[in-house]
């Protein structure tokens, strides 16, 4: 048989203060912090030299003009930089020049601003060929950022 002993419980000190409190249903505000994106976004303008031919931008042409900069810049570590062609918006009425907007990896965006800002482009002086060069119109971490919005224009046909 066991013997059955007194047990004193003290009923008035309070248990544990610390209680979870049920979360507002009316606050829906979500705070975000990124500090390390991993791309860098790019909206880059072709822009042909004086006194030569306008030629549409094509995605092929955009990369091989991408990477005879890288090359030309860095060598052989240039062109192992991999960027993405997200869009290419040719001239129409209200935008004179090719426009070409490109992911990078965050780490080779100084690298491709280097490049892709010092690069005349040089054709074989052929009348389909002629001497372009990029100018960066804007960089940014964050596409929506770079857009100036929802980003949503970017991916119109």
């Amino acid at each position: 048989m066991t013997d059955t002993a007194n047990m004193d419980i003290d009923t008035n000190t309070p248990m544990d203060s610390t209680k979870r409190k049920a979360l507002d249903p009316k606050s829906k505000t979500i705070h975000f912090t990124s500090r390390n994106p991993p791309w860098t976004y790019f909206k880059l303008k072709l822009i042909p030299q004086p006194g030569n031919p306008i030629q549409p931008l094509d995605t092929l042409s955009a990369r091989s003009y991408l990477s005879s900069a890288l090359s030309q810049f860095l060598g052989l570590t240039g062109t192992a930089i991999p960027i993405d062609i997200l869009k290419i918006e040719n001239s129409s009425p209200t935008e004179k020049y090719d426009l070409a907007w490109i992911r990078v990896p965050r780490e080779d965006a100084a690298a491709v601003v280097g490049a892709v800002s010092s690069w005349i482009g040089g054709g074989n002086k052929s009348v389909e060929s002629a001497d372009v060069a990029w100018r960066i119109c804007a960089k940014g971490n964050f596409l929506g950022a770079l857009v100036a919005g929802s980003g949503a224009d970017l991916f119109i046909p």
